[in-house]
């Protein structure tokens, strides 16, 4: 990995070689996103095979999630200063490693392990985003990191091509002792790890990009005191932790509460998973053309419309008389269509979201994409374990299903109000022209 480095300036022009930086980054983006998820549905057999409980298969998903978040400031910070291309070839060819062994599990002791490690393929973003930043200028970034971030999409992939290769490669073996069934997808994924990895070594410039190759770490970590990042990190946690944890717990919804088989609550998914990760690349384009704060604002009034009517799917107007009686008018009832196509706009409106987050990054943060980034993805990605348990208990508490809405609902409401907050203290204390240079100002004193 004899990469050259050239530290570029934090306001530079894209640079030759950009689009195929972009084009393998998102590829290995896309494939480790897969791995990251990939239990969501290898659990229904390893759950059967095993014996295990509810509780501790979600352990299995859940430690992967937490490993694919917790190391997003460092990875982020490291490929600022050594170049993305060394730090996503370590994360390919690292992962497949634990990611074959998987197939060979014996016991949930081994898998919980194994699930952790693999779980490391989810720190790749932060390091992409650094990537692909340190060579895009300002007037593409947008567009860049929305395609790269469209990688998301791997979430999809092993609901989609899972069941069927596990149905028809069940009670078959292979050479080294490969198994069919659940236990040849990891090993598939291994293999396409290994592809992807040499791929990348040869396709993208071997002259890397570093803006932060000479900074010292205390001058990368000095933005992240800022109370503009852990806005930022909220905001990601509602369009990308709240992604991530429904796209674990839409398939169980679908079936507990429609009654459809597993196959139709995964297709059913999809249509969630693949707006909130093919938009992105819109959502970069968006927030390029007409600015990522007013993305920003379209997004959440979405969600919060959205979560609004999916949180109260049916009811109906009590109205109560002078003589103490009551009636009921304007009884509704949300059928499965009308759900799926506001799980559908849900899905849109974190995809766009997504990317208008990340293009307030380089711009605020020209020179620390890596480690402010980092620590944004890395709140997203602990949104992404923490709310499917928050989800399961407001369900208990409440005993309505969807609960799971209502918590959605008020985690945007939180960032809306405090988006809008800053904003308006911003404007009346500032023309427009000098807004960006006294919202940090602003935003310590708050």
């Amino acid at each position: 990995m004899s990469t050259r480095l050239i530290e570029v300036a934090p306001d530079h022009p894209t640079a030759p070689g950009s689009v195929r930086v972009m084009v393998m980054s998102t590829i290995a983006f896309t494939l480790m996103f897969a791995v990251w998820l990939m239990f969501g549905i290898l659990g229904v057999p390893i759950q059967k095979e095993f014996g295990l409980t509810d509780v501790e298969l979600s352990w299995v998903s859940a430690v992967a999630v937490l490993n694919g978040s917790m190391w997003r400031l460092p990875a982020g910070i490291i490929a600022d200063r050594i170049g993305g291309r060394k730090v996503t070839l370590f994360l390919l060819f690292a992962t497949a490693i634990p990611a074959y062994l998987v197939s060979f599990a014996q016991d949930y002791t081994w898998l919980l392990v194994l699930a952790f490690l693999v779980g490391f393929a989810g720190n790749l973003f932060s390091v992409g985003v650094s990537w692909n930043s340190a060579w895009f200028g300002q007037d593409r970034k947008g567009l860049a990191l929305g395609v790269f971030g469209a990688g998301n999409v791997g979430a999809s992939v092993t609901k989609l091509i899972g069941p069927g290769i596990i149905a028809a490669t069940a009670g078959s073996s292979y050479i080294l002792g490969i198994q069919g069934g659940w236990r040849l997808i990891p090993v598939l994924y291994s293999v396409m790890l290994v592809i992807i990895g040499l791929l990348t070594w040869f396709i993208v410039p071997r002259v890397d990009q570093a803006p932060g190759a000479t900074k010292p770490i205390r001058e990368t970590l000095l933005p992240l005191k800022q109370v503009r990042v852990w806005r930022f990190s909220l905001y990601y946690v509602a369009v990308f932790g709240a992604y991530v944890a429904l796209s674990a717990w839409l398939p169980k919804y679908y079936v507990d509460n429609f009654q459809v088989d597993l196959a139709t609550a995964g297709l059913l998914t999809a249509t969630f998973i693949f707006p909130a990760s093919l938009l992105r690349p819109l959502g970069g384009w968006m927030s390029d053309r007409w600015g990522a704060r007013s993305v920003m604002y379209l997004t959440f009034a979405l969600m919060l419309v959205t979560s609004g009517l999916l949180m109260m799917p049916n009811g109906h107007l009590t109205i109560a008389h002078a003589d103490r009686t009551f009636t009921n008018h304007l009884a509704y009832q949300m059928h499965l269509p009308w759900f799926v196509v506001l799980v559908f706009l849900l899905g849109c409106a974190m995809g766009v979201g997504k990317a208008a987050i990340y293009k307030h990054i380089p711009e605020y943060f020209p020179d620390n994409v890596g480690s402010v980034g980092g620590l944004v993805g890395m709140f997203g990605g602990l949104g992404g374990f923490f709310l499917p348990p928050l989800f399961a208990y407001t369900k208990l508490l409440s005993g309505f299903p969807t609960s799971t809405f209502f918590v959605i609902f008020v985690l945007v409401g939180l960032c809306a109000v405090w988006m809008h907050v800053t904003i308006h203290r911003m404007m009346t204390r500032a023309t427009p022209e000098s807004a960006s240079l006294i919202e940090p100002e602003l935003e310590t004193a708050s």
